[in-house]
């Protein structure tokens, strides 16, 4: 199922633990690590996809998890252009559409499962710090998972908010702290536009390196996520 532009409809999990760390995943087979995601059927809406995916990559079902919150809209990359695959009838997929949520682990580590289904999308995984996975995702999924990071962070952070969060009764989130996200974003373009400057030895599309900076109990907003 593809959109008029050309996006495929998908749907993105950070699941969190009691530790507010984030499940970080190993593709099979690949030195590439991702969050769970997946496409939604014709048939499907996008939280139950969600459960569904859940199930199929990670192993885990509804009543193991809480659904802290959602994205507004959809998040949208494109693939490069060596992935695009161009049929002689049919759209062409030139990228994903996603609905991110954030989901709060209830459960024990044992219940986790990456076999559960006949493919498994991942053979490893572990508890990364919140804002580690820009620093090791495929440089063309990063502009995506900085706008869920940050659209979400109030969900697992909201001691760090300034105003409370809007929230409509399923617990999806309808408003934003825009200085907030504002200050994070201008701080995490900051460090990638660094990276790629000419002169720098790092001037490829390859990982930024990004220290996190997370709650130490001050309540202090982490504006700032600065390269080692």
């Amino acid at each position: 199922m593809i959109d008029r532009d050309g996006f495929r409809p998908n749907v993105g999990i950070i699941l969190c633990n009691g530790e507010r760390r984030l499940f970080w995943g190993r593709r099979v087979g690949q030195n590439a690590w991702q969050f769970p995601q997946g496409g939604i059927q014709a048939d499907e809406t996008p939280r139950e996809a969600m459960f569904r995916e859940l199930e199929e990559e990670v192993g885990l079902v509804q009543r193991q998890v809480t659904v802290l919150g959602a994205t507004r809209g959809w998040l949208r990359y494109r693939l490069p252009k060596r992935f695009i695959r161009r049929h002689c009838c049919g759209p062409t997929c030139i990228g994903q559409k996603q609905i991110w949520f954030m989901l709060r682990v209830d459960c024990g580590e044992d219940a986790f499962c990456l076999d559960h289904s006949p493919k498994p999308e991942f053979d490893a995984w572990r508890w990364v710090r919140y804002w580690s996975p820009l620093r090791e995702v495929v440089y063309f999924k990063r502009r995506v998972y900085e706008q869920a990071l940050i659209e979400l962070q109030p969900l697992l952070y909201p001691e760090l908010c300034g105003d409370r969060q809007a929230r409509s009764p399923d617990g999806l989130t309808r408003q934003s702290q825009p200085t907030l996200q504002a200050n994070l974003q201008a701080n995490l373009q900051a460090n990638l536009q660094a990276s790629l400057q000419p002169n720098s030895p790092r001037a490829q599309p390859g990982p930024v390196e990004w220290a996190a900076a997370e709650p130490t109990g001050s309540g202090q907003i982490p504006l700032i996520c600065r390269r080692r």
